[in-house]
């Protein structure tokens, strides 16, 4: 409970007997009213959900969710008792690169010698890194005279063997480390020096970012065209720079592969030069209007949930009254929908049951749109009146209701640029939307990205196509 705040007492000895009993009572109406502050504020704080109405890429990367309080456990800590044990399991004698056999030399009690061998030995592994020291192969190039015409003639480099410095293996895991696990150059320089023993400098990562960029461009390209043949997208975008101008990262994720690109606009001209013009399958994509040229579209309803909070958590009781009649709505939608996704219920049964949920929040919207209500009549008038575009998903079969694919796989975007600001050129542009359409594209096809990165640079240094990210026509 909130003390009550004292007259000090020099001004308790001025005051008169009716100023001082008209004091106090205001006091006493202050230490009352600021209770009440006090258990309103815990009750906000108890009802409102974390991170309700606020997208998840505005949240930092590196920040903590608040604390919860919770009672301290009685258990001490490690492995409770009755726990399963998980030990490391011993590799074969085989895989071992040595094998040390140990024999006792004497009796630990009374020093006879001892000889013979243990049928089954007591087996113990020690796991090291190798000293890492690069492999360096030297070309001696000679130059030899004609001894007819005196036309010099210096050999050639072996077919793959690149003009610079630096071979496939390297030139991919370098380009992963800055595309892939996002290292600044500089610290990528200093994992190459420092750890691996290899000389290198930023001016040096910038060379290896220019090939392995080249070395993506056809499968790149070949994946960028196969988007106007897919029968449905996730798409979305985020903000970035690019030398100090504003630029926009663009996602497209279809079922097995991702196609990233920047942009300098996020105007609706850009996606036409992601998909092409012949593109006719359904986008999934939040409210943003450079999407609506499209006309095949689905809302995505995670990003509505949020919306609809935000309504919950207004102030404005009608505002707040609409919001929990929404969220309620949603809240069984998403019953139904992840009933028919793990096979309780048929698509037909499905439909049937969506359709009652969707006259529902049908009327809602036109009621948000005539409530002559500010916060309400803008939003529910543009849900309403593109209210197709919420249900698509019910329309037909395969469609997601939201548009969590696309944020799954522009979130590692998201965080690179938020660590690095952007890119500082027009090729690191290119090194950083090609690497990351081959990373989620691999991550998509549970491949391994070093490998087929080492595979592209390697056909890229004898000059023949680079592997197909993706299979068939």
């Amino acid at each position: 409970m909130t003390r009550m705040l004292e007259i000090p007492p020099e001004l308790l000895a001025e005051m008169t007997p009716a100023v001082r009993v008209y004091v106090e009572s205001l006091l006493v109406r202050m230490a009352g009213m600021q209770a009440e502050l006090d258990e309103l504020k815990a009750q906000v704080k108890k009802l409102t959900p974390q991170n309700s109405s606020v997208p998840p890429s505005t949240v930092h990367p590196h920040a903590r969710p608040p604390a919860k309080p919770k009672s301290k456990s009685k258990k001490k800590r490690g492995g409770q008792p009755g726990h399963p044990r998980k030990v490391r399991e011993l590799v074969p004698v085989e895989r071992c690169s040595e094998v040390v056999v140990l024999h006792p030399e004497h009796c630990r009690r009374c020093g006879t010698g001892l000889t013979g061998t243990d049928a089954e030995p007591l087996r113990h592994q020690v796991w090291e890194l190798p000293p890492i020291e690069p492999v360096i192969t030297e070309y001696q190039r000679h130059r030899l005279t004609c001894c007819g015409c005196g036309t010099t003639t210096c050999a050639t480099l072996p077919a793959g063997v690149p003009t610079g410095q630096f071979g496939a293996r390297l030139l991919a895991f370098t380009a992963l480390l800055m595309g892939h696990f996002r290292q600044s150059k500089r610290r990528a320089a200093f994992f190459l020096s420092d750890l691996l023993n290899m000389p290198c400098c930023p001016a040096s990562t910038v060379k290896m970012q220019n090939r392995v960029a080249a070395a993506l461009e056809q499968p790149y390209e070949e994946l960028k065209a196969r988007l106007a043949q897919e029968p449905q997208l996730f798409m979305d975008e985020s903000p970035t720079k690019q030398a100090n101008q504003k630029a926009w990262l663009w996602t497209a994720v279809a079922s097995t592969y991702a196609v990233f690109a920047i942009f300098s606009s996020r105007a609706a001209t850009a996606l036409p030069k992601l998909l092409g013009d012949s593109f006719q399958g359904i986008i999934n994509c939040d409210r943003a209007k450079m999407y609506w040229r499209h006309k095949r579209l689905q809302w995505c309803w995670a990003h509505l949930k949020r919306d609809i909070q935000a309504l919950v958590d207004h102030h404005d009781h009608q505002v707040k009254r609409l919001g929990y009649d929404l969220r309620r709505q949603v809240e069984i939608m998403f019953l139904i929908w992840h009933r028919y996704k793990s096979g309780e219920i048929p698509w037909q049964t499905f439909q049937s049951e969506m359709q009652p949920v969707r006259d529902t929040v049908n009327s809602l919207l036109l009621r948000g749109q005539f409530s002559g209500n500010k916060r309400l009549t803008g939003m529910c008038r543009e849900l309403y009146s593109h209210r197709d575009w919420l249900w698509t998903f019910v329309e037909h079969q395969g469609v997601e209701p939201t548009n969590n694919t696309a944020e799954r796989a522009l979130r590692p975007a998201v965080i690179y640029r938020k660590l690095s600001f952007g890119t500082q050129s027009e090729s690191g542009s290119r090194f950083i939307e090609r690497m990351l359409t081959v990373s989620e594209t691999c991550r998509l096809q549970k491949r391994s990205v070093y490998q087929w990165l080492c595979a592209a640079v390697e056909a890229s240094l004898h000059q023949q196509p680079a592997p197909k990210l993706l299979d068939g026509p």
